[in-house]
């Protein structure tokens, strides 16, 4: 597994020099001018969005919130996820995708500023459903893919989720200083900041919109392989993001539960995770683009199986920090899914293609987190013991012909 994510370079990892490794890590010098202004927005609103989103439970708790009411919110947000993709999509395919992107992030950036003054978590409804808003998801996976070199489809859509972790790698630990020095309001201020900032670069991208099939016969998608491939994509992907959703919300509780560990050795593996989905993103791309998409999916699976092993076997701090380094690898599957979606979906409706896998995903995803909680409840290692079994399941599925890209 490692020897096909590192093996294939001319020069080892380890013996390449500063500046070679730090353009391996980060090849955004390999993307053209539009996508590499899409990587520096996401790194300035990841950052941004990093400041607060980390103590927003316990801040919701501070306004009167019970753990139910902190649930119901957290919930609300995902049902609006869920609800704007498709619109979404729709819209990533009829008007200017670059105006999509721009509106979605202008629907985000005065959230900050309606957390800030709230009062009581009541207060709280709306601003959290706008949050979830995802209206600009679609447009920007069909952007991207649409942009992307030919044979550099899935390092461009990694490169964009390395760049939104990259942004998460310290900016909650700020965020805390922040909070302890300065109170709140100020986290949520500054976070409108960078929202704001996120969203003026955007202005500066090139418009795009969807190309119409030129034939009538390019124009029907019913009853053809192609379409039954995309559909088995996105069930395929919807079954990844639910078994790696079982899991993902417990490892804190399992870390203080089981392991007893403190705030302090909670966060540092919080950004060795953050810092292992910066780097596998790049390295699962590059794969995904030398030898097949799936096969990175696959990788991508394997470690989550091998991360899951090595947290509920080894109970001291060093075991923990290589499974949260490898946790971080289970991250760009979002990213793999719109790699894989986008470049089999004709571009016509690639935006509503796009849509379905990520709305399909999504719904997994928010059902997950109940029956881990559930089963976590029973016992600890229950929701691991599933997700160490199915993991490897799922990897050799994805390799099998019926997902083979290349």
């Amino acid at each position: 597994m490692f020897k096909a994510l590192f093996g294939f370079y001319s020069v080892p990892v380890w013996n390449m020099h500063p500046p070679a490794l730090l353009s391996r890590m980060f090849p955004f010098g390999e993307l053209n001018l539009d996508l590499r202004l899409l990587c520096v927005s996401n790194l300035i609103g990841a950052f941004g969005d990093g400041l607060f989103v980390y103590m927003l439970p316990n801040y919701i708790r501070g306004l009167q919130a019970t753990s139910a009411d902190v649930g119901l919110l957290f919930s609300l947000l995902s049902l609006t996820t869920a609800l704007t993709i498709i619109p979404g999509g729709f819209l990533a395919d009829r008007f200017d995708r670059k105006k999509i992107l721009i509106l979605g992030w202008l629907i985000w950036v005065p959230v900050p500023l309606a957390f800030s003054v709230a009062n009581h978590w009541s207060q709280l409804i709306v601003p959290m459903c706008i949050y979830g808003a995802l209206l600009s998801g679609p447009a920007i996976s069909a952007y991207v893919a649409t942009t992307a070199c030919k044979g550099k489809m899935t390092l461009t859509f990694t490169s964009l989720s390395a760049s939104w972790s990259l942004g998460y790698i310290f900016s909650p630990a700020i965020g805390g200083y922040l909070k302890s020095s300065y109170g709140m309001q100020w986290v949520f201020f500054l976070g409108f900041i960078f929202y704001s900032i996120a969203t003026g670069i955007l202005f500066f991208l090139r418009s795009q919109h969807a190309n119409k099939p030129v034939k009538p016969h390019e124009a029907s998608e019913k009853n053809t392989f192609q379409v039954r491939r995309l559909i088995f994509l996105s069930l395929f992907f919807a079954a990844a993001m639910f078994t790696l959703g079982l899991v993902r919300p417990l490892a804190v509780q399992f870390f203080n539960d089981v392991f007893a560990l403190n705030d302090f050795q909670i966060g540092i593996l919080g950004s060795v995770t953050f810092f292992g989905w910066t780097i596998f993103s790049i390295e699962l791309g590059r794969l995904g683009d030398r030898r097949d998409k799936m096969v990175a999916v696959a990788a991508s699976l394997i470690m989550a199986s091998v991360s899951f092993s090595l947290l509920i076997s080894f109970g001291f701090f060093p075991a923990l920090v290589l499974a949260s380094f490898l946790n971080g690898a289970t991250f760009p599957i979002w990213a793999l899914m719109n790699a894989s979606i986008g470049a089999l979906a004709p571009e016509a409706s690639r935006g509503r293609w796009i849509s379905l896998g990520q709305v399909t995903a999504t719904l997994a995803a928010f059902a997950a987190p109940y029956l881990g909680g559930v089963l976590y409840e029973n016992s600890p290692y229950t929701p691991f013991y599933l997700a160490i079994g199915i993991t490897p399941l799922l990897a050799i599925l994805g390799l099998t012909r019926l997902f083979k890209q290349t």
